[in-house]
């Protein structure tokens, strides 16, 4: 009688997010450790040539780890790695403070194009993970993730002009758009509990109950 195969262990829960934010904030350590006043470019220049090759990393850990690349993941590869590329070239941070700006415009672009087809396009990416919500909510949430989107790339587009920022102040200013996206993501919750959307803890607590 054959063994029964091994079944693959599931990765850790925290990995998706090490993959997602791991590469900027190796960014923001790696400039802020080669930074120099006598050169100001020089901290943006090593951390964008450790971002590029970290984020080149997470794509292939995420396909061994996770079996799959997300599209958010893909596109921001691509462009870290293309203006990365022109960072370097001709050794201007400018090209990587254009990065967000573009994949936060795309995103919208995707969004509202979705919505003008009739379609709530991240009911596609995150239906299982809100379970229950209806149309509505699901053409809620993307009308609203696209209009952050919109003012998200605005503000990058404020905040990476030199006039008013100094690369320093941007990418301190960067990082903290990561919370941003989690208390957003929050305040969407009591929208989607109006249109459907199931709690674990209440559908389990209603199979316990004796019929």
């Amino acid at each position: 009688m054959s063994a029964a195969p091994e079944q693959k262990a599931a990765p850790p829960k925290w990995l998706p997010y090490l993959l997602d934010y791991g590469p900027l904030l190796l960014f923001f350590a790696v400039n802020w450790w080669f930074g120099s006043k006598a050169d100001p470019t020089r901290g943006p220049i090593f951390g964008t040539g450790v971002f590029m090759i970290a984020i080149l990393a997470a794509l292939a850990v995420s396909k061994w780890k996770l079996g799959k690349i997300s599209p958010m993941m893909w596109v921001s590869a691509i462009l870290v790695v293309g203006f990365g590329a022109l960072t370097l070239w001709f050794r201007d941070p400018k090209f990587i403070q254009i990065k967000p700006t573009l994949v936060y415009l795309l995103f919208a672009a995707i969004l509202f194009g979705g919505l003008l087809r009739g379609k709530a396009l991240l009911q596609y990416l995150l239906e299982f993970a809100f379970d229950g919500v209806d149309q509505a909510g699901w053409t809620k949430l993307s009308r609203n993730w696209a209009i952050f989107f919109l003012v998200m790339a605005g503000f990058n587009e404020i905040i990476r002009h030199e006039e008013w920022f100094s690369f320093d102040t941007w990418l301190s200013l960067k990082v903290a758009f990561i919370p941003l996206f989690f208390i957003f993501n929050m305040t969407q919750i009591p929208m989607l509990l109006r249109h459907g959307m199931k709690l674990g803890d209440n559908d389990q607590s209603g199979k316990d109950q004796p019929g």
